[in-house]
């Protein structure tokens, strides 16, 4: 008799203890790590699990990664095999489309969801950057990317780059992340979330954008639902976490009470 199969888990690095429950979903490229110096100042009172979404890093090998769609649907069931019924979401870029998917789907589920430059919003996407940015192996092909990425006054510290560079070393790693960018930029746009499906979101939602975004336009804060929270980051580009790292720590705080 064989022996069953194991079901397929998503990687989340956790840290801290408490009743509420802190989810942190990257952007597309990403991994856990780029919520390094975000993830500690969170831990008070609460357990945070920073993912690995499907097709990157520790979850590369995670089945049919690529579409936002197997994502919610991998971190709504990695959330119940632990036994977690509530939590709040923060999701950057791609994760904040995740997040929103997850409020929608499941919002019994979503506490608050905190969308950072979240993808979805609009159909301008820089298609360009985003396909390099995916195909970006080695630290100085990164540092440009993200670079590019920031506003013009800020360059991107080396240890992020290294790490970044550290996580995409895996065997298949750059073959998925070329995959998953063409997906996401056919026809050099992206999918959108309607307006008016983001307007049945009933728990809180904040999001968060800065003014310089060359990935996602800051123009695509225009039309919100009208529940929804606007922090508007001014100067600042697509890389929130590591640009106004303290802004963006306060206001995760505040929205996850």
């Amino acid at each position: 008799m064989s022996e069953p199969t194991q079901a397929p888990r998503l990687y989340a690095f956790i840290k801290g203890t408490g009743p509420k429950t802190i989810v942190l979903l990257h952007g597309f490229g990403g991994f856990h790590g780029v919520w390094s110096e975000i993830q500690p100042g969170l831990v008070q009172g609460a357990r945070v699990l920073a993912y690995d979404l499907p097709g990157h890093h520790r979850s590369l090998s995670y089945p049919n990664a690529g579409p936002a769609g197997v994502a919610v649907k991998a971190i709504l069931a990695d959330l119940q095999e632990r036994g977690i019924t509530k939590a709040h979401f923060v999701g950057h870029s791609m994760g904040g489309a995740i997040a929103s998917l997850i409020g929608l789907r499941a919002p019994e589920v979503a506490a608050s969801l905190t969308l950072l430059a979240p993808g979805g919003f609009g159909p301008e996407i820089n298609a360009d950057l985003l396909r390099r940015y995916g195909a970006a192996t080695h630290a100085d092909e990164l540092r440009s990317c993200l670079n590019e990425m920031s506003a013009p006054a800020f360059a991107m510290p080396t240890k992020y780059v290294i790490g970044l560079a550290a996580s995409r070393g895996g065997r298949g790693q750059h073959e998925k992340l070329v995959q998953i960018a063409a997906a996401i930029t056919k026809g050099e746009r992206q999918g959108e979330i309607p307006r008016d499906m983001l307007a049945t979101l009933t728990m809180p939602v904040t999001v968060v954008w800065g003014t310089e975004d060359t990935v996602l336009p800051f123009s695509q804060t225009q039309g919100l639902p009208p529940n929804f929270k606007l922090e508007v980051l001014v100067g600042r580009g697509h890389m929130l976490m590591e640009e106004a790292r303290e802004t963006v720590l306060r206001i995760i705080c505040r929205t996850t009470r």
